[in-house]
């Protein structure tokens, strides 16, 4: 009987890197994503969900369904987003929803057309918002299928191209790499 592999995107120790240091490229965008004029707290659980479905992320799912749930999502909305299905959600949302699944099938590579029409459907700033709502919970999902791909490796499943030093690099890097990127664009300023 051949045993299950673990298939599900994750980080390697340089593009775990190359994420945080993005991140911290648009750290003002993240801050500014946190005004709920712009982008309510339900529309950002809905868009952090909607990459949590493709990107698989345990973690993420769970915690963020509850938070949905706690800033009015229903319980119906998010089962739609864990399906893919967008037709009982907000279709106001659905160009945002639909890039963010975008994003993360096409591993933060989506076509300009398609970040374009984002910026068109609502604008620069509330586009740049929910970009940086995209990129914190990609980072979060691959950070959580990371761990859960050492979990796999420990009971004889390991993620194909992956190693048990790529894995801990990851996860124990973030203690290096998450300072180090910052003080780096700190010193940029």
């Amino acid at each position: 009987m051949m045993q299950n592999t673990f298939s599900r995107r994750i980080f390697t120790i340089g593009s775990f890197s190359a994420a945080i240091d993005d991140l911290f490229d648009h750290l003002i965008g993240r801050r500014s994503a946190s005004r709920p004029q712009r982008i309510s707290k339900a529309f950002a659980e809905r868009i952090m969900l909607a990459v949590t479905q493709v990107n698989g992320c345990r973690y993420c799912d769970f915690g963020h369904a509850r938070m949905a749930l706690h800033v009015g999502v229903t319980q119906a909305e998010i089962d739609a987003l864990r399906q893919g299905d967008l037709k009982a959600l907000p279709q106001e949302e659905a160009v945002a929803i639909l890039f963010a699944q975008y994003y993360a099938e096409s591993q933060g590579k989506p076509d300009r057309s398609a970040y374009q029409q984002l910026v068109e459907t609502y604008g620069a700033d509330r586009a740049h918002d929910i970009m940086a709502h995209i990129r914190m919970i990609t980072i979060g999902n691959l950070y959580g299928n990371t761990f859960d791909a050492l979990l796999s490796r420990l009971r004889g499943r390991p993620a194909p191209g992956s190693s048990l030093l790529q894995e801990l690099g990851v996860l124990l890097g973030g203690l290096v790499i998450v300072p180090y990127s910052a003080l780096k664009h700190w010193l940029r300023r």
